[in-house]
């Protein structure tokens, strides 16, 4: 994923947590705060330091990281993300993560319904 496209300053991660709105599932949170104008979405990742070694949060970082690359053409643009990952993310693999993911993404209504190649 490209750096242009990941939210990095505390202030952009603190805008998406106190104007945007959250759902979660057992294994992410993820909050999403709509900016008009904005070209394309940016995700913001948060492992906590209680989910394990630096190791596996840089392993769960990087499987979300290639799951919202392949989920991009269905994600709404204009949107930040911001994703926290919860401690059972740790046992995961990567199409587990991935199926979670795309999992709250569609209960929180940013991921478009794939219409055989075909998106709105």
């Amino acid at each position: 994923m490209k750096k242009e496209l990941r939210i990095k300053k505390n202030k952009d991660f603190q805008e998406v947590f106190q104007k945007g709105r959250s759902f979660a599932n057992r294994q992410f949170v993820v909050y999403v705060f709509r900016k008009q104008g904005q070209p394309t979405f940016r995700i913001g990742l948060s492992v906590s330091k209680k989910i394990g070694n630096a190791v596996t949060r840089n392993k769960i970082k990087r499987y979300v990281r290639q799951s919202i690359f392949e989920l991009k053409e269905l994600l709404y643009t204009e949107y930040d993300y911001v994703i926290i990952a919860r401690n059972p993310t740790a046992e995961m693999d990567f199409f587990e993560i991935k199926k979670s993911l795309q999992h709250v993404l569609k209960v929180g209504k940013v991921l478009r319904k794939e219409n055989n190649g075909q998106n709105e």
